[in-house]
């Protein structure tokens, strides 16, 4: 069974990767910002078209993250969905038009603005999922922790999240080994199986999973406490690193994104480009 990368750091020899943590959070949160300020189609367009750069500037290769952008394209569709079936109107009230392509069944009618709607807020979501888990991805945990650390946060809160980002691979590889130790003893996880039967199996991975993940925390808490973690309100960072040439440019370069982004988008005082005027 194939190991499945999920929310790691992975090294390669890229520009993204050399940059500083703190100039990789700035980028994301202006990022973030930007495209979910706006529901300009021509910027979102603009921006995806730039993620692609950024895409294939990290080296980050699609396999690499393929499980996360699975989960990450059947939340979308949900909340397409839902939307929908909440608000199959919301499109026609904010582009102040109604053109019908075909009736479904009672006040579910399929409008051009509201497929219009759904488009942009597909694109909303493809210009950040990519880009924060470029974040993830290109970012060693430690360093992460360092940039949370630098903008104000808690480093109490960093060092949290950097030993969350760590242990997922370890969760990952214990549950590799847990599943293949129960398969050499006669359980089948395969899918020959019917599902009830799968999810009964399952719990023989999922109980001793969950058992050394508490032994793992247990451990961890216990050094930490004996090293003294949280007694002083401030800590020095082995991995802060300063920022040089290229992360000054690249951090002008997002927050000119984000004062274009504004701009364009609140121009006429609307967030939505409307084409059906």
């Amino acid at each position: 069974m194939a190991r499945i990368a999920i929310l790691s750091y992975i090294k390669r020899d890229s520009l993204v990767h050399e940059l500083t943590g703190r100039t990789k959070l700035i980028f994301f949160i202006a990022w973030s910002v930007a495209a979910m300020v706006t529901y300009d189609t021509r910027v979102l367009i603009a921006m995806l078209l730039f993620s692609f750069v950024i895409f294939k500037t990290s080296r980050i290769k699609i396999r690499d993250i393929r499980f996360v952008l699975g989960l990450a394209a059947v939340f979308l569709l949900l909340n397409n969905l839902f939307v929908y079936l909440f608000s199959p109107e919301y499109g026609v009230e904010i582009y102040g038009s109604r053109t019908v392509l075909f009736t479904i069944a009672g006040p579910y009618t399929v409008t051009l603005q509201q497929l219009f709607y759904h488009f942009n807020m597909t694109l909303k979501v493809i210009c950040v999922v990519p880009v924060a888990l470029l974040f993830i991805a290109c970012t060693d945990p430690s360093e992460f922790a360092s940039s949370l650390a630098s903008i104000g946060i808690s480093y109490r809160v960093g060092y949290s999240v950097s030993l969350a980002l760590r242990y997922i691979p370890d969760v990952q590889r214990e549950y590799h080994n847990i599943s293949q130790a129960q398969q050499a003893r006669g359980i089948d996880l395969s899918g020959k199986d019917k599902l009830f039967t799968r999810m009964k199996n399952s719990v023989a991975i999922l109980l001793p999973l969950v058992l050394s993940s508490l032994n793992r925390i247990e451990t961890v808490s216990n050094a930490m406490e004996l090293r003294g973690f949280g007694r002083n309100r401030k800590r020095t960072w082995y991995n802060l690193r300063r920022m040089k040439r290229n992360d000054w440019i690249v951090a002008a370069f997002v927050l000119a994104i984000l004062i274009v982004d504004l701009l364009v988008t609140f121009w006429d005082k609307s967030r939505y480009y409307n084409p059906f005027l």
